[in-house]
Formats: C-alpha cells, structure tokens, sequence
C-alpha cells in the first residue's frame, strides 16, 4: 500500500494530471513486489510485539536498500532507463518509505498504548526456579510496552518428580494463559524434556527461555540447521541479504572514494620517496575474517627496520621510527588510504574492526574476553571504537577491553544506517585522534 500510494504521489508531483500510461502501472506493481518478496525473505512480516520500534526502522531501511538495489538492476538489464523519469522513481521508493516508515511507527505508538492500558496483552504462565523466574519477571517489567503479563508461577527445583510437573501442567490448564515460558538453566535439560512430555496434549504456546547470561553471546538467535534446531550462540550477522548489501556499499562507496583520493595518494607517496629511503607502501599479515590472515597496505610512515621474529612493537609519542611525514601521515590516518585496495580486493570493508597485528591477536585473545569475535566480520578502515576514540596506541589492557567492547556492539548491531553513521563521523572526528602517533 505505501508503495502503491507514494508512487502516486511522486506522479503528482512529477507530471502532474497527466493521464497515468501503463508502464507506470507497471513500473509500480513491479516495485510492490520487490518490497513484498524482500521482506519476506527477511522475515520482516512476522510478529512485531517481541521487536522495538528502533529495530524495526532500521529492518525497513535495510529493506528499502535492497528495493532500490533491486530495482535499480532490473531497470539496468531491462534497458528502461530512457522510460522513466528518474524523479519519479526516486520520489516514489522515497515517499513510499516515508509512509511505511509512518505506518510502523504509528503502529507502534498505537499498541504501546493499548497495551499500556492493560489490553492486548498476552498471559504467561512461567516455571523455574526461583532465582531465573525473579531475572524473568525483572525483564517483563522492564519490556511492559511489549504486552507480556505474567498469569501464574510454578517454582521448580533441579530434583522435581513428575506428580509436580503433573500439578504444573493442571494450574497452566486452569490459569488460562495463552503462553508458557520455561525458565530454566541448561543443566535442567532433563528437567525440561519431562515437562514437555507433560505438556504435549496442551495447545498454548511454549517457550524455553535457557539460562544464558554468563555466556557471551554474539548476533545470538534461535535458527535451523541441518533440519535440527539451533541455538546460535556466536554466528555472524553478515549472511544472506546482509553480506550482499555490505559488499555493494563497500564496492560502490570505496571505488567512489578511490577516484577521490587518486591525486592525495600520488602526492603522498611522492613525498615519502622524496624524504625516507625505501619502499611507498607498507606491508603486513593481518588477522582477516574467520581468522584468515591477509596482507594489509598502508603507507610507509617509518624507517625500514626489522623487528625480531613475533614481536611488533607499537608506535609511541616520539617514537624515533617515524619518518619526517610519517607523524603527519598517522595523526590524520593518511597512511591507510592504500587499504581501498583492501576493499576493492574484499579482504577488508570500509567499516568494521580494525586489524591488529597478528602479535598483538595472539597476546590479546587469552586476556580480552571474547577478542577473537570481532573476526566474524571482515576488518574495517574505520569503526565504532575509532569514533570513539578508541585507536591509536593501545597501551593498556583496559583500551584494549574497550576497544573490543565496541567492535562487539557493532557486530551485533550492524545495518547500513550504522556503516553510513560510522563514515559520516570518522570524517568529522575519526582522521585526526591524539591517540595515533
């Protein structure tokens, strides 16, 4: 519907009164589809009490990305660019998500307070032990926009017989609950098979919520594998439409910015010829996705010297490496111009976590939690902790935390918006850091 209106409107705007011609019926009917089959494909249609309003925007931005690129690419092979007015088809995908932008967050409004008001909302019958139905009954509290009550209590111990579990499941009967979450710590397994077995003959709905708190966890969700159920502990978020989208923006973006940058790049490594002995660009393995190693570019911005074998020592203020050019090149990050090579390659993204050396992998993973994780996405020029003002010299283990703790948020957060956010910002306040020596 939003897109059906919003092209209507882009008419108007474009052309007027003018009688409508059939190929913008079609042009139209062609989109609506595209959008219907994207958020299909990407679940966006299913239910949305569990999603916030902030996640949902972000889905449909994502989603109309992948309109825009489809549609774009039909309209390549097809030839039809000399067709349509490119206006109107860039005020209808426009206009279009602004509407469907306004329906979900009116939607959304609109069930907060409903549901506020203490309609449309859902009766949970919970089981478990005392301790995770109090961390439950907290989260319920806490998410109460999402239209979930609690309508009964069974506590349950690691050693609990079946003439309980039988009681259970005649309370969840009478309780007239529509749901039932069982709240219980993976060493209750046993527990929870037997209480399934009792619940077979009952229509409500279950859900399992498993004590995973002490886990770390990253893009974490319930999938299929293999035809098993999979509770995916630590999986990257960059599959599927998401990986697609991701190296188009990287292609298109970086081939952009290579253009751009073609004279600064001539200029610089004429002026490390001109004032150090040695070679233009740098080169060194780095720790890539899935923990493959690659080579990373940079411009040369110290002395040829040799470290010894597994040791690289970081630069420092005053540092007596550093070429004459070579503190300008860091503090304003030129020297990792050459790494859009990187990206063109599609060994590096333009945003992600940065590459460490491979030293530094090695002596970080056993003290830094969940350090290698930041590997299930290709390394970035640029990140969330460098906008952050987290990069540059790493000279104690809690930057290093830090450091880590962003790249983790920013996997498990990753949409195009937050790539397009990241570059807008390291323009402004990522290229020069006191930080980078």
């Amino acid at each position: 519907m939003a897109v059906l209106v919003g092209s209507a409107l882009a008419y108007l705007w474009r052309f007027g009164m003018t009688p409508v011609s059939d190929r913008f019926v079609l042009a139209t009917v062609v989109m609506a589809l595209c959008v219907v089959l994207v958020n299909f494909s990407t679940e966006s249609y299913s239910q949305w009490r569990t999603t916030t309003l902030w996640r949902l925007l972000l889905n449909l931005l994502r989603n109309w990305s992948l309109v825009v690129l489809v549609v774009a690419t039909l309209i390549f092979f097809a030839d039809a660019s000399q067709k349509y007015s490119r206006l109107w088809l860039a005020l209808s995908l426009l206009f279009s998500f602004i509407l469907a932008a306004g329906a979900r967050m009116s939607a959304s409004a609109l069930l907060a307070r409903i549901r506020s008001s203490g309609r449309n909302r859902r009766q949970v019958y919970l089981l478990g032990p005392p301790a995770s139905l109090l961390k439950v009954a907290r989260k319920m509290r806490k998410n109460r926009t999402e239209g979930f009550s609690i309508g009964g209590v069974t506590r349950m111990a690691e050693a609990v017989g079946d003439e309980v579990l039988a009681g259970a499941v005649e309370r969840i009967r009478q309780s007239g609950c529509n749901e039932v979450w069982i709240c219980m710590p993976l060493e209750m397994g046993a527990v929870v098979k037997r209480l399934m077995y009792q619940l077979r003959n009952e229509t409500v709905e279950i859900r399992y919520l498993p004590e995973l708190t002490d886990i770390p966890l990253l893009n974490h969700r319930v999938s299929s594998v293999a035809g098993l159920y999979s509770i995916d502990l630590s999986v990257t978020p960059m599959s599927g439409p998401a990986r697609v989208l991701k190296r188009l923006e990287d292609l298109l973006v970086g081939g952009l910015i290579m253009l751009l940058i073609a004279p600064i790049c001539l200029a610089i490594a004429i002026a490390i010829k001109l004032t150090s002995p040695g070679p233009v660009l740098f080169k060194q393995y780095r720790t890539g996705i899935n923990g493959r190693e690659f080579k990373v570019y940079k411009f040369r911005s110290m002395k040829v010297h040799r470290e010894q074998a597994g040791q690289v020592t970081q630069a420092t203020k005053g540092d007596s490496r550093i070429t004459p050019i070579g503190g300008f090149l860091r503090r304003t990050s030129l020297d990792e111009l050459p790494q859009f090579f990187n990206v063109l390659q599609g060994r590096m993204s333009i945003v992600g976590p940065r590459p460490h050396a491979l030293a530094h992998n090695e002596h970080y993973k056993e003290l830094v939690e969940s350090y290698m994780r930041r590997h299930k996405v290709k390394p970035g020029i640029t990140g969330w902790a460098q906008v952050n003002g987290y990069r540059g010299e790493t000279d104690t283990l809690e930057k290093m935390q830090k450091r880590v703790e962003y790249d983790l948020w920013y996997i498990d957060n990753w949409s195009l918006w937050l790539d397009l956010k990241i570059i807008v910002l390291t323009v402004f306040k990522g290229f020069i850091n006191k930080n980078a020596y």
